[in-house]
Order: C-alpha cells, then structure tokens, then sequence
C-alpha cells in the first residue's frame, strides 16, 4: 500500500483546504509514497496535492446564490467525473461541499471507486432527505461533531468520529501577548477581532454591518483596535477601502485567522468555521449573517432547518453562548448592543471562555490516527483482493 497509493481530494472553501492538508499529512505518515491530486488551496498545495483547479472556483454558498454558477459547477464536476473513470485513483475523498460533491462521489462509487466524505453534511439540521444521497455516495464518512455517527447509523450510513484538527493544533491557552505583537496591535488597549467571512459572497454582506457596529463600539470603548483577518488578497483590499470609507484604522492580516482571534478581547464573526476557531480560542463571539433574500425566504417557507441556531460554536455548546444575528436581524445596532454587553461584563466573558476551554478538551482526540485508519479501513478490501 506504500507503492503507487493514489488520492483524488476536492475541498471547496479555506476551512476544507485546512482539513484537506491535516488528512494528507495523516496518509502520508502511512503511506509516505502516496500522490494526490483534485482540488485543494494553499495549505493543500503545500502537503503536494496536484491541484487542477483554483480553490476559489468551488467557494459558493446558498441555494440561489449558486444558479448563475450552477453551469460552470456542473461542467467542471462532469470533467472530474470523467478524468477519474478513465484513469481511477484508489479513493476520492470529498471534503464538506456536499452539493458538489456528493454528486461527484455517487458517479465514481457507481464504477467501483472508493470514496470517503469528510464532514457531515448537516442533515441533523436541514434537508434531511439527503441522507439517502449520502448512503448512495459513500463508503465511509469522516464526521467532525460527536452525535453525527450515531444520527447516520440510523441510516444505515457507516460514519466515523474523527474530531476535528484545530482541536489539536490551536493551544488549550490562547497566547495573547504573541498574537497581539503579529497583529501590530498595542498590548494594554481593547481589541475587537472582526471576521466577515472567507467568500467573497459573505464579506460583501456582512463587512458593512460589521464595520458600522465597530464604529458604535468605538464610542463606548476607550482605545478599542481592531484586527480583521483576510482570506485572500483580494478581500485584503476590499476590507482596507471599505476601512477608509468608514473612517476607521484596523489591522488587516493576510490568512492568519487565529491570530486575530487570540489577539481579541471579543470577535465579531460570520457564522461558519469561524465560529469553532472562536470557541478553541475561548474567545466570546456576536455572530452575523445574511443570506440572499430568497434563500433565506425558501428556508423559512419550506421550514428546511430543523434546529434553532446557526453557528457551530452554539451547536457544539448546546446553549446560546455566541448571540446569533441573522437576516434582517444583522443591523448595526443590533451588532453593537451585543459587542457592548461582552465589553462590559467581565464576569461573563470569564464564563464563556471556561465553558469553551471545557468543550475544547472534551474535542480533543487523536484526529490524524482517526482519519488514517478509517482510509485504511476503505481501502482494505482492495488490499485484499
């Protein structure tokens, strides 16, 4: 198996590529002379996976923000689908990005090829049915939240806890001296961490709401800095003319996302991965979000979310540490209000931030062995052949 493994991996945004680069170093460890190729970004690239499109090209969110990309999407799928039954790899992983790829996965698992899905598709929370897609896709399932297993069994889908890697990785106690000397923020004044997404997509939404409330904040907090972490130069660039629009001065930072949450007293973030690193970084967290408009019409129409909250810090908690702003919701005063209550009230970040150490120590597992022994576990038939 340490001869000529080969891997086709697709992630689709800067939280898969993460977990994209953690898997490939915890196959290599097995199998040093594996080879990957497929779709992944910067920290994938580093591990040596062959990308063969850019990892922006995926990064698209909701249910009509995708129709005006759905053709390219598509075209792109049928190419990968073809590439891989002409010349197929030993396993395709797919990582989160279920709309894509667990259409991708059923076309290859239909030939015989072996694949994995990395992260649940939230099917606890919405769109149940697609379940039924998941068992069709897949041969096994890397699930990051300690409930998903037991939900799939039910469904007859065999999944598997694997923990999640930033468990691992980021510190069980934030250093925010260091992180304040990164961000080229003073040590002895407050700092509010300002995270409006990694898509395109989303910062356009939220970066205006958000600096509007950042402006609010600086009226009630003496010396408040900010920091706002970037996931691409592109969004540097908006995020720093959007600044000069509203008049204020942060501290822009180029994909170092943990750093400006260690560097804050509170953050103020989009709802998505953001919100995890914000727990394991035990900071208190506001979360905005808005959708497109007929998006989120179709999902309170069709009363598509089965649970109560967005963000995967509440989830994980299982009560409403994080206030959760969506929609309409997600004004600046609204935003604001919530920062301000976090500013003032020591006592209760000190309560957040245990409740999140707590949680962060119960996620700790050995992540890399996990995931190498369940692709040895899908791959084993082969083996055996």
């Amino acid at each position: 198996m340490s001869s000529g493994l080969r891997i086709a991996i697709v992630a689709a945004e800067p939280s898969g590529d993460l977990l994209g680069a953690g898997l490939m170093r915890a196959i290599k460890a097995r199998h040093p002379n594996v080879s990957f190729e497929g779709i992944g970004g910067s920290q994938m690239l580093q591990e040596g996976i062959d990308s063969l499109e850019p990892l922006e090209s995926l990064s698209v969110m909701g249910l009509v923000e995708v129709l005006k990309h759905l053709p390219r999407l598509l075209k792109l799928r049928k190419c990968l689908v073809q590439r891989w039954l002409s010349n197929p790899p030993d396993l395709f992983i797919g990582i989160d990005a279920p709309d894509f790829n667990l259409g991708l996965e059923t076309a290859l698992k239909a030939k015989g090829i072996r694949t994995l899905h990395y992260v649940c598709p939230t099917v606890w929370a919405w769109r149940e049915k697609r379940v039924k897609k998941i068992k069709a896709a897949v041969d096994g399932l890397l699930a990051i939240l300690p409930f998903e297993p037991a939900f799939l069994a039910k469904h007859d889908v065999k999944a598997i806890y694997v923990g999640h890697t930033l468990a691992q990785s980021m510190p069980i106690e934030p250093d925010q001296v260091t992180a304040r000397s990164v961000c080229g923020l003073s040590h002895d004044a407050p700092v509010l961490a300002i995270l409006p997404g990694s898509r395109g997509s989303e910062v356009s939404k939220l970066l205006q709401p958000f600096l509007s409330a950042a402006q609010k904040c600086q009226k009630d907090v003496e010396g408040l800095q900010f920091v706002i972490p970037a996931a691409n130069q592109t969004l540097q660039r908006l995020i720093e003319e959007k600044l000069i629009q509203h008049g204020l001065q942060a501290s822009v930072i180029l994909q170092d996302t943990q750093s400006a949450l260690a560097a804050a007293d509170v953050v103020l973030c989009a709802s998505g991965t953001a919100t995890l690193e914000g727990l394991l970084s035990k900071r208190p967290m506001v979360i905005g979000y808005k959708l497109h408009w007929l998006t989120f019409a179709i999902i309170k129409w069709f009363k598509l979310m089965k649970i109560k909250h967005y963000a995967l810090a509440n989830i994980i908690s299982g009560k409403v540490l994080a206030p959760e702003l969506i929609q309409d919701d997600c004004t600046p005063d609204a935003l604001a209000i919530e920062v301000m209550r976090f500013f003032k009230d020591e006592n209760l970040r000190q309560a957040v931030a245990q409740r999140y150490t707590d949680i962060h120590r119960e996620m700790r597992v050995d992540t890399d062995r996990l995931i190498a022994d369940a692709v040895d576990d899908v791959l084993q038939p082969m083996v055996n052949s």
